[in-house]
């Protein structure tokens, strides 16, 4: 059945995984009480957020100070929560000697309510950062921080744009989350297989395509990764025994874990929020059916009972229920279920087909899914309470495999819109489109807390 089997011929790919380690984490500041910082009349606030100084004069630091600045101007537009104070209008602003150097007085007759003030230093191997946040009207500063340890540019604008977020939006950010996926880019092949296939590995980048990487080694097919709550792991199919199974990579401690070892299926693995277990599809029994097991593999326990394919789980926010996708009315649905597998199973569509659900995180409760809409598939947003449904992508090309942000305003998804499939993001309405993956065919999004 194609819902069962499109996936598997689009995406498959195994893996030592690489060991990694994570960019060293700045020293944290005591926390501030988070608010919504509003301008005028109620509307987000005008922000300014000039080039950060690079205090010494080397060509490193020259370079990161530009990073953080260009970095961090597009973490904060990612999230549509501020206005900007026009760029081309900076270079009539006298440029700060320093930080606490701000001519507020021109802020404010370019209708800035706060400017972001920030300086680059190098400090040992790595660089010194500061920056504040004023208020342009009190000349108060309402975030003052600092960081130090590493040379990594990118992950300092997205630290700071995260923590402004927090701090003046009481909104969780997304610039340090991850999104992983599965590519062919590399062009090798499989060996000793009849027909000549390409291998597919899991790769990972930051949120915004940059910074790509290799995660899996394993010369073979890999498919359907699924990030742990806390982001140091990833669940995924291998093909590496014949059959698919799933392995789970704890990705920078450099270790792997075989969840499921028989002879079976074993295929989509999706994590409860707590990252106690994971549900997933197999055929061990027989027929397709979801099960769940402890993140160790134990425990392993039955949760569907039916004649049709029960397939493609995702978690509740809460983790008290599971969708899945099931044909058990004659063509593929998306069902709800306890997460015991107790009680009655609740259909929940009735489109011409749909598959791949993806539950939002709270304050959202909404499911993202694929629909077939003439000869192609569009991505769809389901509202759980009311069951209304609300069409995202319109036929431009194939549109396939959401996977919502860890915030729940945004939703990454695999088009084949330019001719091969690449990774695409937009917003939970459908705006703000962006492509993520440009090399080789990349699908089966998955994005990390």
């Amino acid at each position: 059945m194609r819902y069962i089997t499109l996936p598997l011929a689009v995406a498959l790919g195994l893996a030592v995984v690489a060991a990694q380690t994570p960019p060293p984490q700045p020293p944290q500041q005591p926390p501030d009480i988070a608010t919504t910082i509003n301008g005028a009349s109620g509307m987000p606030p005008r922000l300014a957020v000039p080039a950060f100084l690079a205090l010494t004069g080397d060509p490193d630091t020259v370079a990161a100070a530009k990073v953080v600045t260009d970095v961090l101007w597009d973490d904060l537009n990612y999230e549509n929560e501020f206005r900007f104070v026009a760029r081309d209008i900076y270079s009539t602003i006298p440029a700060a000697r320093a930080i606490d150097d701000v001519p507020f007085d021109r802020w404010l007759q370019v209708d800035a309510d706060e400017v972001v003030a920030g300086s680059v230093q190098k400090s040992g191997t790595g660089f010194l950062i500061k920056y504040r946040v004023f208020d342009v009207t009190s000349h108060r500063a309402l975030i003052s921080m600092e960081y130090s340890g590493s040379s990594n540019a990118r992950r300092y604008a997205h630290t700071i744009s995260d923590e402004m977020f927090q701090k003046l939006r009481n909104l969780r950010g997304v610039a340090r989350t991850k999104l992983a996926f599965t590519s062919n880019r590399d062009g090798e092949r499989l060996a000793g297989t009849i027909q000549d296939r390409t291998v597919k590995e899991i790769y990972i980048s930051d949120y915004d395509g940059q910074s790509q990487q290799r995660v899996t080694v394993g010369r073979t097919l890999n498919a359907f990764p699924a990030w742990s709550p806390d982001g140091r792991s990833l669940a995924y199919v291998s093909w590496r025994r014949g059959q698919p199974n799933i392995f789970v990579s704890h990705i920078y401690d450099g270790t792997l874990d075989e969840l499921t070892k028989n002879a079976a299926e074993n295929y989509l693995p999706a994590w409860s929020p707590d990252g106690t277990r994971i549900a997933f599809s197999s055929t061990r029994d027989g027929n397709s059916e979801i099960y769940v097991a402890n993140r160790d593999g134990s425990n392993v326990r039955r949760l569907t009972n039916n004649p049709a394919i029960d397939t493609t789980p995702t978690w509740s926010p809460n983790g008290n229920e599971i969708a899945f996708v099931s044909d058990r009315s004659g063509s593929p649905q998306i069902y709800i279920m306890s997460s015991d597998g107790l009680g009655a199973v609740q259909r929940i569509t009735a489109e011409s087909w749909a598959d791949k659900p993806t539950w939002s995180s709270a304050p959202f409760n909404e499911i993202a899914f694929e629909s077939r809409t003439g000869t192609r598939l569009d991505i769809k947003i389901l509202d759980v309470a009311t069951r209304q449904i609300k069409q995202l992508t319109f036929s431009e090309g194939s549109n396939e495999s959401p996977a919502f942000s860890p915030n729940g305003r945004h939703l990454a998804f695999m088009s084949d819109r330019t001719g091969k499939f690449q990774i695409w993001t937009m917003t939970r309405d459908g705006r703000n489109l962006r492509q993520i993956t440009r090399t080789g065919t990349n699908t089966l999004p998955a994005w990390s807390n």
